[in-house]
């Protein structure tokens, strides 16, 4: 099976109010340093592999570039990483490659190096099509400069786009949020990311609203109902245009869904280089299912050669994760395939929490598949945590 490569570039041109990520604003002076490690450790993936315990495959079929901002690179600097990777690996010549772009930083010369690099997909972080809106949460650019960057990808062949939206942001109304959607749809992009606003302690605006504050336009955020409504018409609207919903938060023309993000919900490998990287590879040892492990989560600990966060998944484990992970997907779980894996009496002791799930409205059986409803969408995370099971018991 092949693999997918990640490569974080957390490095932006400011830190939006919203952002969790490890990300932030950085002196280009540390770029090259940064650049350099990263290719060091894509240059010793096979020893890294072997260290931790992985099967790694030759082959790669999906290159995702995200951040922070990739594009804050120089094209010089992209192309490294790039060529870095080829040089260990076979990138297959039908392969999705993804770089994530920040509006108004993909200049004549970057947009020309990323086609040097054979990149073939382009996701934007747009967040909302209203100024005011974009602005009050941090993001530099306007409506304009989204649309004059679809226009220049799709003059350079690029036509492969993504478009990310926040639900919930600052001063978001129904009628604000329809215009967002109109506009993302006028785009004509055959994809669009819909993301509801995260409110937790791992970014300033989610420790505002926590603590019930005013800075960075806290007290002017949709309340949760309002949040959920506008992802509810999210749904509704890019459906009717024939973008469809095939995740929890990805919306998609038919055949052009992410391959390299369906990797990370099917529990397919992939490697990850940089900061706060994360990686999944089948386990060398038939005592495990696979092997995760993840780079340090700070720049100056990922080039200093903070040591690996290393997890290995059990069978029960890895029984978790498929129906967590394969939930978040409109496909759904085949629970043939869960009985074929992991036995049927794996099957037979989840019975009772589908049954239980089922009746309560968030997920539903449609054959030998189940799926979530779209209140279970709403309710993810506490779908999710029904399949986890309590630390210390067996499978």
């Amino acid at each position: 099976m092949a693999s997918g490569i990640y490569i974080s570039v957390p490095f932006c041109r400011t830190k939006c109010s919203y952002c969790n990520f490890a990300s932030d604003v950085f002196s280009r002076v540390v770029f090259e340093r940064y650049v350099d490690r990263v290719c060091a450790d894509i240059a010793n993936a096979r020893q890294i592999a072997e260290e931790m315990g992985g099967q790694l495959a030759p082959e790669v079929d999906s290159i995702y570039l995200g951040g922070g901002t990739p594009t804050m690179l120089e094209a010089a600097q992209l192309q490294r990483m790039f060529d870095a990777v080829r040089a260990q690996f076979s990138v297959q010549g039908e392969a999705e490659v993804t770089v994530e772009c920040a509006p108004g930083t993909l200049s004549p010369e970057v947009l020309e190096g990323l086609l040097r690099c054979g990149v073939n997909r382009v996701s934007l972080g747009v967040q909302s099509f209203v100024d005011a809106e974009a602005a009050a949460v941090g993001r530099l650019h306007k409506r304009a400069t989204v649309l004059d960057d679809i226009a220049r990808l799709r003059a350079a062949g690029v036509t492969n786009i993504n478009v990310d939206l926040i639900a919930g942001l600052p001063h978001q109304t129904s009628g604000s949020w329809e215009y967002s959607l109109a506009e993302a749809v006028a785009t004509g992009a055959p994809h669009v990311s819909v993301y509801m606003l995260e409110v937790d302690e791992d970014s300033r605006l989610g420790r505002e609203l926590i603590a019930g504050g005013t800075r960075y336009h806290a007290h002017f955020v949709p309340d949760e109902d309002a949040t959920a409504d506008f992802y509810v018409a999210a749904c509704e609207r890019l459906k009717a245009v024939g973008v469809g919903q095939y995740e929890i938060s990805n919306f998609a023309r038919a055949g052009v869904e992410s391959r390299h993000n369906l990797k990370y919900w099917t529990r397919q490998p992939y490697l990850g280089f940089g900061v706060d990287a994360h990686s999944m590879l089948v386990s060398a040892s038939a005592q495990d299912e696979a092997v995760r492990f993840a780079t340090a989560d700070g720049l100056e600990k990922y080039i200093a050669g903070a040591p690996l966060q290393k997890t290995l998944i059990s069978r029960a484990t890895a029984l978790e994760e498929t129906f967590f992970l394969g939930l978040r997907l409109n496909r759904g779980v085949d629970l043939l395939e869960i009985a074929s894996k992991f036995g049927q009496h794996a099957l037979e002791n989840l019975r009772p929490t589908i049954a239980e799930l089922a009746e309560s409205g968030v997920l539903r059986e449609d054959g030998d598949f189940i799926r979530l409803t779209p209140r279970g969408r709403l309710l993810s995370n506490e779908v999710f945590q029904a399949f986890i099971a309590p630390a210390g018991s067996e499978a």
